[in-house]
């Protein structure tokens, strides 16, 4: 983990040396909106130092980013009313993430808006069992 990654857009913008809109900040994070919204509202949450991903740092460094979008949550609620939310965190180019410094997106949804369905129609093929893939998990984390 560095403190600031050379060639990151977020680092640039937490240290002023980018423009951005910033709608909340504390200590260990700061949210704006991004250039191009998938909704109204939709607002990024990323931490002060950068991290690449949700896996990058240890859960007491990624859980004070999580705090600051449950706030943003609640204000973006307050304010536009929305039926929904969804709170998503991309990690790696094969869950489509495209800039590598760890953000929460913080999109408000209707019923009725562009944006569809986020959760896949059909079950991934082959999969192991539930079973199967909880003691895989368990075992990491009796481990670690």
């Amino acid at each position: 983990m560095t403190v600031a990654a050379t060639d990151c857009v977020f680092c640039d913008i937490v240290s002023g040396r980018a423009p951005a809109i910033v709608i909340y900040e504390d200590e260990h994070a700061i949210a704006f909106p991004p250039i191009r919204p998938a909704a109204v509202g939709h607002t990024l949450v990323v931490p002060r130092h950068h991290l690449r991903d949700f896996w990058d740092g240890p859960p007491t460094e990624v859980a004070p980013v999580a705090a600051a979008a449950a706030v943003v949550g609640s204000a973006i609620r307050r304010a536009l009313r929305p039926e929904g939310m969804n709170l998503i965190s991309s990690a790696g180019a094969a869950a489509t993430q495209s800039v590598f410094h760890l953000h929460l997106h913080v999109i408000p949804r209707w019923a009725d808006d562009h944006m569809g369905p986020i959760w896949p129609t059909t079950p991934p093929r082959e999969a192991p069992s539930r079973e199967q893939v909880a003691a895989l998990i368990r075992a990491e984390l009796a481990g670690s």
